[in-house]
């Protein structure tokens, strides 16, 4: 028997009790933040590689954001999943320049933008005539993602790269910047996440649609929260192990 409620319940309770431990995460007014509010923390569950079905169970739990890595798996899900209306779809993988068409089709949310190329490509699809997209809102989503590690194996911009992309995504006229991603190394020190909050931070100071860190996941929960991350992303803890 699956326990998908109960797993996002206990993420929810885990988020809850970190944001206690730093109440200035979503109580405290942002003086970066033009608009003086801080976003408060959101679950973001990875339901990549798991079924259309597990993803309904937690939907019908009262989830709505979820994040896929895989654009085809996704695409498939996505279509399967299309009588639930309110649901929201992240991408969260690397994007391949051939990719970028589709992703503007099915997604609200990109985590992912590391190029200017691909954000050129993500703004060129949603103004071609007779575009269509699954979402509401005509707009693309997007947070940065920072290579906060330096990790030669993943993908992300490196902290000094930051706003000059930032400045070619606030120019696309169908893109809307909302922050940062970063995938800390395991067992990173606390300096990353230092790095990553004064990003962030800085960001919010220069443009006023910034409010998302997309920052921890499962092993890394209390400390993002403790440096500002509003979205954490979880898939195992929810989903079980991916088979």
């Amino acid at each position: 028997m699956s326990n998908i409620k109960e797993n996002i319940k206990n993420i929810q309770e885990q988020i809850h009790q970190a944001c206690l431990a730093h109440p200035h995460v979503n109580n405290q007014e942002n003086e970066h933040s033009s608009n003086n509010r801080q976003k408060p923390v959101s679950l973001l569950a990875v339901s990549k590689t798991k079924p259309a079905l597990a993803v309904e169970e937690a939907y019908l739990a009262g989830q709505r954001d979820f994040g896929e890595n895989y654009l085809q798996e996704a695409i498939d899900k996505i279509s399967q999943l299309s009588h639930l209306s309110d649901i929201c779809w992240h991408f969260i993988g690397p994007i391949q320049s051939n990719k970028t068409k589709q992703i503007t089709q099915n997604f609200s949310w990109v985590h992912s933008v590391d190029r200017e190329k691909i954000a050129l490509r993500l703004n060129a699809h949603l103004n071609e005539p007779n575009q269509h997209v699954n979402c509401q809102d005509t707009s693309l989503n997007i947070c940065l993602q920072v290579n906060i590690s330096e990790e030669a194996s993943k993908s992300g911009i490196m902290a000094d790269e930051v706003f000059s992309l930032a400045e070619v995504v606030d120019n696309c006229d169908k893109l809307t910047l909302r922050g940062l991603m970063a995938i800390p190394a395991k067992n990173a020190n606390i300096t990353s996440y230092e790095k990553m909050q004064h990003l962030f931070k800085k960001l919010q100071a220069q443009y006023p649609t910034v409010d998302t860190l997309s920052l921890g996941m499962s092993n890394d929960l209390k400390l993002a929260i403790a440096h500002d991350s509003t979205m954490v992303r979880i898939g195992t803890a929810i989903f079980g192990k991916r088979t």
